[in-house]
């Protein structure tokens, strides 16, 4: 099992959060979002030019550019 950004997941992979940039500028929103610790997260889609990026979490489909996913560590 390998830690890797959230950004790096290709389309149909999923993983589980481990851990969320304390610096992140979204850190709030993404808790709220469900980012949390154990939370299972599936990328989607991409783009056509790769950004945003579409994640199912928490039974919740939302888009995040690529930026705000390198803060988001998963394990795969």
């Amino acid at each position: 099992m390998d830690d890797v950004p959230l950004s790096t997941l290709p389309p149909g992979q999923s993983g589980h959060v481990v851990s969320l940039d304390r610096a992140h500028p979204l850190r709030r929103r993404l808790l709220e979002l469900g980012f949390v610790r154990g939370a299972k997260v599936t990328v989607i889609r991409c783009a056509p030019l790769g950004d945003p990026t579409e994640l199912r979490i928490g039974g919740a489909a939302l888009a995040l550019r690529k930026s705000d996913l390198h803060g988001i560590t998963v394990r795969q």
